[in-house]
């Protein structure tokens, strides 16, 4: 292995340019989630141009590049990275801006997918030096419900073979670029989408005992349900409920209106807690609803579950990434209670999710993901390509030692 890191970071280094014009032509025609056709045939095209053997319409527009080494049915290891873009109009104003009002990369997919095609020729080019097979997963749809990453399980991904693991990367604008940041076990929370309705009876301001007033039914409601966390939710497992939209359905100053609605979103990282939790929510709605006179409904959609990393894998990806970038370079993080698709794949194999960083403090180049002045050092193009290429390969060397 160590005999391959110098022409890896050599041929990271190389492809930089190569590297930045992908991910700049992606950064200007972004494609929202399940619509990702043309950010599909682009990245097909990228991978037939350097002769990398690929399966195409996976879950309609996903891409598996299929890299071989020497002996390639020893072992399978995966890489993925994702595709698609975000409903937010760009501000910034750069020569590769979004050229679709109110469509962006404002989460840096774009960046994913031009490292991990930049990983792909690294692996293809040294593919007569290392043994064992590497899957590079595109992935559609990471932004939305259900997620690309279900959808290509659905459809055989991580099938024959299955890998023995996969790894995934996530740009970090809280560290510069050419750093990297890790966490063991539980790192990113599940997701689910809540909406709620609370229907009473309508009537004139003034005289309110003539009515059933879902206003303040609803903020009955608000307040009970805060107590899901605070007071049934076990402390040491991370939980949060965030109601962030609540409006009537007509109603003015001086009109009770006849509905009101409430949507929101509960995150955990525990599944039985999870489903318990959502029959929690389900019983305080509908009983101080009740209690009150009113009529509620709730729909809760389930989305991704909790990612958890791997302990075992983790471990050996940090020490290699020392091993690669040097250990001023490495992090370790804190969990987040957002949420990512990746999950899916970390409750059927060994994951390891990472945090690529991607600031320039000096520049300016500090915007959080999912804002309108999101952009990344692209400099972070070269760690990116380089450490998943070595960490793919740290990977098939130590699970043909254990052969």
């Amino acid at each position: 292995m160590q005999h391959l890191k110098q022409p890896i970071q050599e041929a990271a280094q190389r492809l930089y340019a190569d590297m930045v014009a992908v991910r700049r032509h992606l950064h200007s025609q972004p494609e929202l989630s399940y619509r990702e056709h043309e950010t599909s045939r682009y990245v097909q095209a990228q991978l037939s141009a350097a002769g990398i053997p690929f399966q195409n319409g996976i879950a309609d527009t996903g891409i598996v590049a299929v890299i071989e080494g020497k002996n390639p049915h020893k072992v399978t290891t995966a890489l993925r990275a994702d595709m698609d873009a975000l409903p937010i109009h760009e501000e910034n104003d750069v020569s590769y801006k979004s050229k679709d009002a109110g469509i962006m990369h404002a989460c840096g997919h774009d960046a994913h997918t031009s490292a991990l095609l930049g990983a792909a020729r690294i692996l293809h080019s040294l593919r007569h030096e290392w043994e064992g097979t590497v899957r590079c997963i595109f992935q559609p749809a990471e932004e939305k419900a259900p997620g690309g990453a279900s959808l290509m399980i659905r459809d055989g991904v991580l099938q024959n073979p299955t890998p023995n693991s996969i790894i995934g990367q996530h740009v970090f604008p809280m560290l510069p670029a050419g750093m990297v940041g890790f966490r063991r076990g539980r790192m990113m929370a599940s997701s689910d989408e809540i909406a709620i309705s609370i229907k009473g009876r309508g009537g004139h301001g003034a005289v309110p005992q003539l009515s059933i007033d879902p206003i303040a039914i609803s903020a009955q409601v608000v307040v009970a349900l805060q107590q899901l966390v605070s007071r049934i939710a076990d402390p040491i497992v991370p939980s949060v409920l965030t109601l962030g939209k609540i409006y009537s359905v007509g109603g003015t100053h001086n009109v009770i209106p006849e509905e009101v609605r409430i949507e929101g979103t509960f995150r955990t990282m525990d599944e039985k807690w999870r489903f318990e939790a959502h029959e929690r929510i389900r019983r305080i709605v509908l009983g101080v609803a009740e209690s009150m006179g009113a009529k509620a409904s709730i729909d809760i959609v389930v989305g991704y579950p909790f990612l958890v990393n791997d302990d075992a894998l983790t471990e050996r990806c940090i020490q290699a990434a020392i091993d690669y970038l040097g250990a001023d370079k490495v992090r370790d993080i804190p969990i987040r209670m957002t949420s990512e698709d990746f999950a899916y794949y970390t409750h059927h194999i060994p994951g390891c999710f990472y945090r690529l960083g991607t600031a320039d403090f000096e520049r300016g180049i500090t915007s959080q993901v999912h804002t309108p002045t999101f952009d990344i050092d692209e400099a972070a193009l070269v760690t990116g390509a380089g450490l998943m290429s070595w960490l793919s390969l740290n990977e098939l060397a130590t699970a043909i030692s254990a052969l």
